[in-house]
């Protein structure tokens, strides 16, 4: 009987966990949606952008701008800044293990050449990255699930203004791309110096988007016509377009976040219903033990009597 007992709490401690794991998986799906509706919404902000550096694409290579310079043996500070976004919490599968896990490997192939300084965005982040003594600059774990544009503001200026003052090569982007609500990749890019050839390579890709896509964006032709200073322009525009790089990367993050979160309750609820299967199996083996048991005993008390 005490066997059974036992049995019996297992499956109720094991039926208040899926409880849980059911309701996080809710909560997250939730959050996935308002994420990946965040990360397209933010698609028009992007068109604009587009449209503008298409007509002024032509004239970026007669500019110098210290955003878009490569840095030469002179001016080589031999160090990179490198962004890690992560969680700020866990129970999210693999995905801040992945991030990390990336970074690391950058970290390992790099650290004998070139020296690396952390931005942390994320609590998982952080706390891996002192761990292994990698200096970590600066630490943003406050931020809200449903990030807006503004909070980027103080991420994207630390990086502009670090990398202007000479003391940085490079700025690097560690996050996660989202691809599906089953699928996450890790993904490093850089975001500064601003790279003409990819700048234009990336304008000149829009011709094979498909029109759907793009909206009017490929029928519109507009002609410019800049009074003042282009290189400030130039500069105003590349300051914009690497806010909205990182702000973009953190939407995929969120939303692979949330997703990740949602397929790892889901699959913790579907592993608790399975084992509830298994303990409720063993616990009517047990109780059709013990009635066993004591129909013979009572038979066999019977017997002796007669």
């Amino acid at each position: 009987m005490s066997n059974s007992k036992a049995i019996k709490n297992r499956i109720k401690s094991v039926k208040s966990t899926k409880k849980i794991t059911k309701a996080m998986e809710l909560v997250a799906a939730s959050k996935m949606k308002r994420a990946v509706a965040s990360t397209l919404a933010s698609r028009l902000y992007a068109e604009y952008s587009w449209e503008i550096l298409t007509s002024i694409a032509q004239s970026i290579q007669d500019i110098s701008h210290p955003l878009f310079d490569e840095r030469d043996k002179k001016t080589s500070a031999g160090k990179v800044l490198l962004i890690l976004i992560t969680s700020n919490r866990g129970l999210c599968g693999a995905y801040n293990a992945q991030v990390i896990k990336k970074t690391l490997s950058l970290l390992k192939s790099s650290m004998s050449k070139t020296g690396f300084d952390i931005i942390s965005i994320g609590r998982k982040g952080d706390v891996a990255m002192h761990r292994l003594g990698v200096n970590v600059i600066a630490s943003f774990t406050e931020l809200n699930d449903n990030i807006s544009l503004s909070e980027i503001i103080p991420i994207s200026k630390l990086a502009i203004d670090e990398y202007s003052a000479l003391k940085y090569d490079k700025v690097l982007v560690a996050y996660t791309d989202f691809i599906s609500a089953l699928t996450q990749r890790a993904n490093i890019k850089q975001i500064l110096p601003v790279s003409r050839t990819d700048l234009k390579e990336m304008i000149e890709s829009l011709e094979n988007i498909k029109s759907e896509e793009i909206g009017s964006l490929q029928k519109k032709t507009i002609n410019y016509l800049v009074e003042g200073d282009k290189v400030k322009l130039i500069g105003s525009l590349a300051e914009k377009l690497t806010r909205m790089q990182i702000y973009q990367m953190m939407l995929e993050s969120n939303a692979s976040e949330q997703s990740s979160r949602m397929v790892a309750m889901k699959n913790a609820s579907d592993a608790s219903g399975e084992m509830i299967d298994d303990l409720t199996l063993v616990f009517n083996k047990a109780r059709q033990s013990n009635i066993t048991r004591e129909i013979s005993e009572i038979s066999a008390g019977m017997a002796s009597v007669s």
